[in-house]
């Protein structure tokens, strides 16, 4: 008798670009571990793309520990509390990886429903959206709309 298996497709044909929020998601207040959820989301694909989204006035602690996790600084300029202008930078980079043809899945890690035109159009074409986010405050909306949605806990 011969038993045969369907196999998975290995995760790691998977092309990622990961975008973070950072002023959203890189608070005190949620404890995210930036080492953690990039070995979690290495286990979804090869990560082709990751960037972490900061506004101007990060301090220079928090751009080493970004860089060190593997993961590249974005920033946005604008007012110092203003994530507005963090999101409109990370916006325009997410567009440019849903249009390359490398990239299989578009991973974002925020809480933020702004971005929910950007999940609806990488859908829209054909590509995987996997949300991070973290409690209180992650959207109904971008849960609904994700192909996955992972609540962040550290």
């Amino acid at each position: 008798m011969i038993t045969i298996f369907k196999k998975k497709p290995k995760t790691s044909e998977k092309n990622l670009a990961v975008f973070i929020d950072g002023p959203n998601i890189i608070r005190k207040e949620f404890e995210v571990n930036l080492d953690k959820l990039r070995e979690d989301i290495k286990k979804r694909g090869k990560i082709k793309v990751g960037k972490v989204f900061l506004n101007q006035y990060a301090s220079n602690k928090l751009i080493e520990a970004v860089i060190s996790q593997g993961f590249e600084p974005s920033f946005g300029l604008g007012e110092k509390d203003a994530e507005s202008d963090v999101d409109v930078y990370m916006a325009v980079n997410v567009m440019d990886a849903i249009q390359n043809p490398h990239i299989n899945t578009i991973v974002l890690v925020t809480r933020d429903a702004d971005f929910l035109p950007v999940v609806q159009r990488a859908k829209k074409v054909g590509k995987e959206v996997i949300i991070y986010g973290t409690e209180p405050g992650f959207a109904t909306a971008l849960k609904n709309a994700a192909d996955e949605a992972v609540v962040i806990n550290g």
